[in-house]
């Protein structure tokens, strides 16, 4: 008969696993509440790495959205100094000629704009005086920059071939100045005596709060006009952009070259871009993700043990059954795949509607909002891997210990 068996269990192994699968889902049918409780735990620790890989994949795209805003196309050069003994090298500024040597002699360059920076004292209501700063800039210096126009307009390239005296204010010097954005537009603001027509106001996508060439304190002017305050071609810094963000480190280093074939080789210039912060960025978005999905791992593991002690509970609970089914014929094997079965489906099925309340969020966003949060397949299914392994890992003891009873022993147990 023995023979028989193992003949049978080698010819209709499915139909084995199928008695044993059978046998658990009866187990938890009587059990009801002590299944729910143990896959409670599961549940949360699947929901909560589905979550926290879509909280870290959030946050990556939001960052990396807030730089974009900024200008990832954006190259900025700019003079550092530099001389040798005896020579000084403070004259080698930056030039007109320089911004236009680029654009001949870089590819790709979309768009580019001088910035010419001056200070000035302007009358604000109360009879006070506040220091503002003014940029001349190009029309291109919107693009380069992604601002934002609240009211008003951007001064064009007829205002700059013109030598149009207009200004475009911040947002938040405009409110300062006359009360409001609408308001600001017409009025006329004196630098150094020179009065300019306000036509616009603006601010940055992003803020930067004050890191920037822009404070709250700015207006821009063409730097057609700017040039008369200054007596000179020199410039503060040059921007530029490409439309691809992928030339943006080939263009920023043939920036560099042009400008340093330009110019006297012990002056020193930079040439930067944000390529490096985007870099930076994602890959502390990445870290952060991992670290929190290390958490929520070892949650999982937490349930794991706590099913591995209902389990042990459960097999000492029944002793007389296991006795019973070695009586009957049942080998080791088998009573060890029956209890590693119902550990695995505790915590698979856990896993399973665990995950299901893990995409449930964000999926919600998605149709309620027009935000779309990313969604990770990966982690899908890392959680039903990690949720299976977890039973297989803290079932097998349990089932072990299950497998070993005697089962004389297991027949007088009270």
């Amino acid at each position: 008969m023995a023979i028989n068996g193992k003949a049978r269990r080698r010819r209709y192994p499915k139909l084995v696993f199928g008695e044993t699968l059978s046998v658990a889902i009866e187990t938890f049918r009587f059990s009801k509440v002590r299944f729910l409780l143990t896959a409670l735990g599961m549940v949360i620790g699947t929901a909560s790495l589905i979550l926290v890989v879509t909280i870290g994949l959030t946050g990556k795209q939001y960052l990396l959205q807030q730089i974009q805003n900024i200008g990832s196309n954006m190259m900025v050069a700019e003079y550092l100094g530099g001389g040798i003994y005896g020579r000084d090298a403070s004259s080698d500024f930056l030039t007109l000629d320089d911004l236009h040597a680029v654009r001949e002699q870089v590819p790709g360059i979309n768009n580019a704009s001088p910035m010419i920076q001056f200070h000035d004292r302007v009358v604000v209501p109360g009879g006070k005086e506040r220091e503002v700063i003014a940029l001349g800039v190009s029309w291109e210096y919107q693009n380069i920059r992604n601002l934002v126009v609240l009211s008003g307009r951007f001064f064009d390239d007829s205002d700059i071939q013109a030598r149009n005296k207009v200004a475009v204010l911040t947002q938040k010097l405009a409110v300062t100045l006359y009360g409001s954005e609408a308001a600001a537009i017409g009025q006329q603001i004196k630098l150094s005596g020179l009065p300019f027509t306000v036509i616009g106001t603006f601010r940055e996508r992003v803020d930067t709060l004050g890191q920037s060439e822009i404070s709250e304190d700015t207006l821009l002017v063409p730097y057609t006009v700017a040039r008369f305050f200054t007596n000179s071609d020199e410039v503060k810094q040059l921007f530029f952009s490409v439309s691809d963000a992928n030339e943006v480190p080939r263009a920023t280093k043939e920036i560099h070259q042009v400008l340093q074939s330009r110019h006297r080789p012990e002056s020193v210039y930079r040439v930067d871009n944000l390529t490096q912060l985007l870099d930076v960025a994602a890959k502390t978005a990445n870290t952060l993700t991992k670290v929190l999905l290390l958490v929520s791992v070892l949650t999982l593991i937490v349930s794991g043990v706590g099913i591995m002690n209902i389990m042990l509970a459960t097999v000492n609970a029944r002793t007389r059954e296991i006795g019973v089914r070695k009586a009957v014929g049942a080998t080791n094997a088998e009573i060890r795949a029956q209890f590693l079965t119902e550990a695995v489906l505790i915590s698979l099925s856990g896993g399973m509607v665990g995950t299901a309340v893990g995409l449930a969020l964000p999926f919600s966003v998605r149709f309620l909002t027009n935000y779309r949060v990313p969604i990770s397949g990966w982690s899908v299914v890392i959680a039903v891997l990690v949720s299976s392994l977890v039973g297989v890992l803290f079932g097998t003891a349990p089932a072990a210990r299950a497998a070993h009873f005697d089962p004389i022993e297991s027949l007088r147990y009270e």
